[in-house]
């Protein structure tokens, strides 16, 4: 890949797909609550694509407003899933399968379980006035459902090595 030149055109195919993979694997786990592969497929994209990761998670920004309409629950997106392409990036890029599965795991499950919290401060000042205490209150009152999102990103996390070794390979097979 063009690195450090800007993207090549395999790359923006490749990238696209990824993107699109994101999205259809929220649809496809949308009828379990707070259970998605967003989270996991965002770091396996981190690790092996580094700063070019941005381009597949903002085309699933994008395509989410598409579907679901560019509303204010929208918004906090734009900020969420960067937050977890920065805590990836900086995490140590290729660890130990022994390592990497439990340390790339729990990482994705704490942002699963801060999930609620991250989105609150859009929360407070979109809808409840700057009020803070109704804020807590609304990031107390998600909060079982933080954890079961932590739960799901426990269990999808552990797919994270596996899948960023095996599109690491991919990647090298079909360099020119």
């Amino acid at each position: 890949m063009e690195a450090e030149t800007g993207l090549d055109a395999r790359h923006a195919i490749l990238f696209s797909m990824l993107g699109g993979l994101m999205f259809l694997s929220k649809q496809a786990l949308e009828f379990l609550p707070n259970v998605e592969l967003v989270s996991t497929l965002t770091m396996v994209y981190t690790l092996v694509y580094r700063k070019w990761a941005l381009i597949p998670v903002f085309l699933f920004i994008g395509l989410e407003g598409t579907l679901w309409g560019f509303s204010t629950w929208w918004i906090p997106y734009l900020y969420l899933w960067p937050i977890l392409w920065g805590v990836t990036m900086l995490l140590p890029r290729q660890l130990p399968a022994r390592w990497g599965v439990p340390v790339y795991a729990v990482a994705c499950a704490l942002f699963g379980l801060a999930y609620g919290t991250l989105y609150a401060p859009f929360q407070c000042y979109a809808f409840l006035q700057g009020d803070w205490k109704r804020t807590l209150t609304w990031i107390a009152a998600g909060f079982p459902w933080d954890a079961i999102h932590a739960a799901g990103n426990l269990a999808l996390g552990t797919l994270i090595v596996p899948l960023s070794t095996l599109l690491r390979i991919l990647e090298n097979r079909t360099q020119p």
